[in-house]
């Protein structure tokens, strides 16, 4: 019975949302199949085979439930060359091999590694073959024969526009100028599709006896008739090979791009990656036996697929059933078609491929270069060429970008000099490190601060041999590690890149970690801080100048382990910090200290917060459980205020050591925790610090976490936000 209801529910959707989808998607298909099957020099049906082929089986097998697929112009170009060199039956062989690998790509799961492909060389591949097939069609429309060549379709243009057949241009330049216009149309006509009332309404045009003489479509047959079977070349078997994995590589990228872009559409399900290649390796095998053209997933297609409102897959395949349905009996109706009018639409496709957006952000980021080279190489070479030279260029850049080093030498002082070495330093930085280093004078004092990710053999002999002979001529080399990656590594072992998100001297690690000397100098790390942190520091501290605006009072203990502005990912001017021994406050505001902290913060500096922060390992809750001495008159005195927190801990029976007991923790981080509480609750008693927000927290310092501390018990923060 659930079972029942539960199709009869799937069912009512697809006909609410995917039945509808399907119509409008097939709407968009129909005239775009066809007019991708003339920009390639294919038999016309062969469109229309691989629209039902992809939408069917792809829409069925693949792994993007709302992605449509067919015949897509990113292939125009690459199709066209094969059928020009092989003709059309060993392409269809082609096609058919490209989905046997496509296929094997899926079951290997090594899809995603399509996506490692640079964007910016996609996008500007698509460009390419956008202008391509714009240059082709403007001779198609002008009533002319494109040429395989773009720079025989530049050169020759002129002589063509002297020579226009003028009924063409007239149909051609109507489709532009529906295509064109169609995006400003009233939202109740904008419904049906732009492509295909173009083509339709000017081929009805056409039929008018002034047009009597423009040049149609041919078709040889019918559905049934375009059906072929593929064979293989007489030889050449490089060039088929070739072939085969063009078709698979562009395929694939093109699809899975065009399937991240329709999960970023929508909320439903995630494409499964190998199971779109499966599926789009299974429908370029079958179009291929049966005569279509490649498939891929169409952007176009897929965008109009989701914008319609479709839910499920049922919607793909549907559409591909439309135009089966259609094409049976009505494919000779394609022969009415202008080709003029077929090859405004082929302009319009191609200038959309090349897209502003795109553009722009090449340009933003720096890739315009690679943007500009990629798009020329697929127009005046050919489209692989073209890839191969973009992708060379993207990962060059990538390279320069990521091993590039920061190189600064610097004077100090009198005789003192300072280089400052970050980012990665390789063999390549060469040049740029040894001009620096030699413009240190012989003699002096010299600090190296070596902050990088990276260094390999050749830098650090580079850096070592400086050394050996600044020191062999009377000057001093100090070199400080504080980077990811010390100096010593590159000979320790094959170099490794080294990941932190931290720079030693932020204040998050201890001086050890980066300082050489055997005892570790505040001044040294003063130092530091004046030539690295300072300089970014000031313009904050600029604004800070005249007052002070913290929102919280931060009372923790004076254990140098505990660092408020790290555990609460605060900076300057955020915490008002009171630290003491235990961090406690004597109940009966008994401590002057305490009390005029409180009065500033809460009456001058209105601060919204009090926090009272413990920490495991403590020392005075140590010593308050008498397991330790503490050894001073005035230490035994001030522990003295923490007697209310021990008679609370009343032998972990208090109900925040039960909770902390049954965390795991121990009888000394028990009583901290324990404390927190005594504090929190004396400050809600404060006559002053009942007017804000009173929070416990206890810092873990083996797991370097933070626990918030109830009055009854301990949470994660987690928990408690």
């Amino acid at each position: 019975m659930q079972q029942t209801t539960d199709f009869a529910e799937r069912a009512r959707a697809v006909l609410r949302y995917d039945l509808p989808a399907s119509l409008v998607v097939f709407l968009v298909a129909l005239p775009l199949s066809l007019g991708i099957a003339v920009a390639s020099g294919a038999p016309v049906l062969a469109g229309i085979i691989a629209a039902i082929v992809g939408g069917i089986l792809a829409g069925a097998l693949g792994g993007s439930p709302l992605q449509v697929s067919g015949p897509a112009a990113g292939l125009t170009v690459v199709v066209a060359g094969l059928i020009s060199q092989f003709g059309w039956a060993v392409t269809c062989a082609i096609t058919l091999c490209a989905g046997v690998l496509q296929i094997l790509f899926g079951l290997s799961r090594v899809a995603r590694a399509a996506l490692a492909i640079s964007p910016v060389v996609v996008h500007a591949m698509l460009a390419g073959i956008g202008i391509t097939i714009a240059l082709q069609q403007i001779h198609v429309l002008l009533g002319g024969s494109s040429n395989s060549s773009a720079w025989a379709n530049v050169t020759e243009l002129p002589g063509q526009l002297m020579n226009a057949h003028g009924h063409g241009v007239i149909l051609g330049a109507l489709v532009i100028a529906i295509l064109v216009g169609w995006r400003w149309v009233p939202a109740p006509i904008k419904k049906v599709p732009g492509p295909l009332v173009a083509i339709v309404g000017v081929t009805a045009l056409s039929l008018l006896p002034t047009f009597g003489d423009v040049t149609r479509i041919q078709i040889n047959g019918s559905l049934l008739d375009a059906l072929a079977l593929p064979s293989l070349p007489d030889g050449n078997w490089g060039a088929f090979a070739a072939g085969v994995l063009t078709i698979a590589l562009i395929a694939s990228v093109e699809s899975l791009l065009s399937a991240v872009s329709v999960d970023r559409m929508h909320t439903g399900p995630r494409t499964n990656f190998d199971r779109e290649m499966i599926g789009q390796g299974t429908a370029n095998m079958v179009s291929g036996a049966i005569g279509g053209l490649p498939v891929t997933g169409v952007i176009v297609r897929s965008s109009t697929n989701v914008a319609a409102g479709a839910r499920t897959r049922a919607s793909a395949i549907l559409h591909g059933v439309w135009i089966l349905i259609f094409a049976v009996p009505f494919a000779g109706l394609a022969q009415m078609i202008p080709t003029a009018a077929l090859a405004g639409l082929l302009i319009v496709i191609g200038c959309q491929l090349v897209k502003r957006a795109h553009i722009e952000t090449a340009r933003r980021t720096g890739d315009l270069a690679v943007y500009a080279v990629t798009a020329a190489g697929v127009v005046f070479l050919n489209l692989l060429e073209g890839v191969l030279i973009g992708l060379a260029l993207a990962v060059a850049l990538t390279v320069w970008r990521v091993v590039r080093t920061n190189i600064v030498s610097e004077s100090t002082g009198e005789n003192t000099w300072r280089v400052a070495i970050e980012g990665s330093c390789t063999f390549l930085s060469l040049p740029t490190l040894t001009s620096a280093l030699g413009k240190v004078p012989t003699g002096s004092s010299v600090t190296v601060e070596l902050s990088v990710d990276f260094i390999d053999h050749a830098a650090h002999e580079t850096i070592e041999e400086w050394q050996r002979q600044h020191v062999a001529t009377g000057g001093t080399v100090d070199i400080h590690d504080v980077g990811a990656v010390e100096m010593a590594s590159a000979v320790a072992g094959p170099p490794m890149r080294g990941f932190t998100p931290f720079d030693k001297r932020s204040g998050v690690v201890p001086w050890s970690s980066w300082q050489r000397e055997e005892v570790s100098s505040v001044l040294h790390g003063l130092a530091a801080y004046h030539r690295r942190t300072a300089p970014v520091l000031r313009p904050h501290m600029q604004e800070l100048v005249h007052a002070q605006r913290p929102e919280t009072l931060f009372l923790t203990c004076a254990d140098s382990r505990v660092v408020p502005n790290v555990i609460t990912s605060s900076g300057p001017g955020d915490l008002f910090t009171v630290r003491n021994v235990g961090n406690m406050i004597p109940a009966g505001q008994a401590d002057a200290s305490i009390e005029a902290a409180i009065a500033f913060a809460v009456d001058k500096l209105e601060v919204s917060s009090i926090v009272v922060c413990g920490h495991s390992s403590c020392g005075a809750m140590t010593a308050m459980l008498g397991k330790t001495d503490a050894g001073d008159k005035h230490l035994e005195s001030w522990l003295a205020h923490g007697n209310p927190s021990i008679e609370a801990f009343d032998d972990g029976r208090h109900p925040v050591a039960q909770s902390a007991a049954e965390a795991g923790f121990g009888m000394v981080d028990q009583l901290s925790m324990v404390n927190i509480a005594v504090q929190v609750q004396t400050l809600q008693a404060h006559p002053l610090a009942r007017r804000v927000n009173v929070i416990g927290l206890f810092y873990d310092i083996a797991s370097a976490g933070v626990l918030r501390v109830t009055p009854t018990h301990i949470e994660t923060l987690a928990d408690a936000a």
